[in-house]
Formats: C-alpha cells, structure tokens, sequence
C-alpha cells in the first residue's frame, strides 16, 4: 500500500507521467502534481489528465506534499533540489528515476546535508525513444525491474514506501548500491546508447550518407533505435558515469579488435564461435527476462 497522500513529480515527461499514470490505473487517489521547467508541458500534462495541478507555486505545490520524485536528467538535480530546498516540509521523502546513481548521490548529499537520510536513489530499467507527456502510458513499469540505490543513512520505512509506491507501479524491485549500479549500466545501457549513437553519427556524416540510409533496413534500425532517445539526457549519463563507461568502451574495442583480426585473416572458425557464443547468450537472456516479465503479468 503507497503511504504517500500527494506526491509531487519534477519531470512529467516519459518517465514521471507513466509514474501518475501506473498509480492511478492501480487506483491511487491521493494528489499528483507536478513541475516542470516549460510551463507548458505542465498545461498539456494536466489536460492528459496525469496530474491533478499545474502551475501553481513552489510554495502551494510542496504544500502536504509527503514524496518529491525527480525525473529530471541527472545534470540537473542540484540545481533542482536548491531551488526546492526552502519549500520542501520536514517530513518529504525524496527520491528520484536517473540512470546514474554516485553522481546524483553526491549532489543530494551535498545539497541536503543531513536531510539525505529521506533521499532514497531509484532508477525504473524501463523506457523510450519518445519523450514528453505525450509518450507516458500506464504500463510501461509492469515486469520491469526499479533498482533501488539503497544509502547508510536510510530508514527501512522510507525504503520501503519508495519501493511499494514502484511495485504498485508493476515493477519489480532490485537492489544495488550506487557503484554497483553504475558499474553494471555503464555495460548494459549506457555503452548501448554510446554505439547506437556512434553508429547513426558514421553514416550520416558518410559520402555515401544517402544511399546508405535508402538501403538501411531492420538490422540498422532494431540496433539504432535507441538513437532516438533524448540527447540531453545522454550527453548527461554518459558524462556522468565516463570512469565506467570508458572501461566498458575499452574493453568493447579490444572485442571488436579480435573479431577484425579473425576476419581479416579469414577465420570462420573463430568467428563463428563468437557469433554462436554471443547468439546462445542472447537468446538465454531473452527467455529470462521474457519469463519474469509474463509471470509478473499473470499475478
């Protein structure tokens, strides 16, 4: 059961809009409410019916407010949390959905002070290329994981709303500590984003840019899809986690460099091998999360 009568939402865009939508299709009915730096993305997320207000004050809008979440991109959350610091109630839990934990960590600590004890790190492992109120639909949570970036200074009971507001939202909880978290999506999603980025980056800047992309099919579009996502945000990420990304780029290179050895000296043994390795791997990480994903939906 959500403990929280009105939450407020900094960031009603993918991720903070199917956060209001998820609570209310799973019949949340205290106050959303939300801010937003555009006031008019504000005005539009109110007539989607995702929050209860737009526009008010700092003031009126933290007034009873028991959870702040920020689902802003990570750069901003000490600027955002020093503009809300003099209206936030004594009481507020803070939490937030970025994709990068030791960085946004060091900010709320030092921002906070001793109030980082009601900051409980989180971070949804779901998502889109699509951005905006527009793009936030009610499911996008159910059978996926939230990571839990859980601190010393945390209260189990603060802990626990946080993670009962995201199981009423479908996911399912994980919990890693800061660096671990980061350590583990530098490989599996920031790395992603850095190639599919890098990829795109390579034909359009190519001589033959046009003719490349007339003939591009699903291959290039299921690899560069994630092209899509918000630049802002990546640049943010990837600034963010460079310590764990470049050794994850770094050792991605020296992978590539084998497999280019292997083809110019016309091993098909050796690359097939990698190609057979990489496609029993694949598919045994599909049918698990597949699995959790279906029997989280049939509970």
């Amino acid at each position: 059961m959500i403990a929280f009568k009105k939450i407020v939402i900094c960031g009603v865009g993918l991720i903070g809009g199917s956060v209001a939508l998820a609570l209310r299709k799973a019949g949340y009915s205290g106050r959303v409410v939300g801010l937003e730096r555009n006031s008019d993305v504000l005005v539009r997320a109110h007539k989607l019916g995702i929050l209860d207000d737009a526009g008010s004050s700092l003031g009126e809008t933290f007034k009873d407010a028991d959870l702040l979440m920020l689902a802003v991109p990570v750069a901003q959350t000490a600027k955002v949390l020093e503009s809300f610091l003099p209206y936030l109630p004594d009481n507020i839990v803070i939490t937030d959905t970025g994709s990068t934990k030791s960085d946004v960590v060091a900010m709320a600590r030092n921002v906070l002070g001793d109030r980082v004890a009601r900051f409980v790190p989180a971070h949804p492992i779901a998502g889109s290329e699509s951005n905006g109120p527009e793009a936030a639909f009610a499911t996008l949570f159910e059978g996926k994981k939230t990571v839990i970036a859980q601190l010393p200074e945390n209260s189990e009971t603060d802990v626990a709303q946080v993670a009962a507001l995201w199981e009423t939202c479908g996911a399912i909880i994980h919990y890693l500590t800061p660096a671990g978290h980061d350590r583990v999506f530098a490989t599996v999603s920031h790395l992603p984003h850095l190639l599919a980025y890098g990829l795109v980056d390579y034909v359009a800047n190519h001589p033959l840019s046009e003719l490349f992309f007339q003939y591009a099919a699903s291959g290039f579009r299921d690899f560069t899809r994630i092209a899509e996502s918000s630049p802002e945000m990546w640049r943010d990420i990837s600034l963010a986690n460079r310590t764990h990304l470049l050794e994850g780029l770094d050792a991605y290179m020296e992978e590539l460099f084998r497999m280019r050895a292997l083809l110019a000296d016309s091993n098909g043994a050796g690359l097939d091998a990698i190609f057979a390795n990489a496609r029993q791997a694949r598919m045994n990480w599909r049918c698990a999360i597949e699995s959790v994903e279906t029997g989280n939906k049939n509970k």
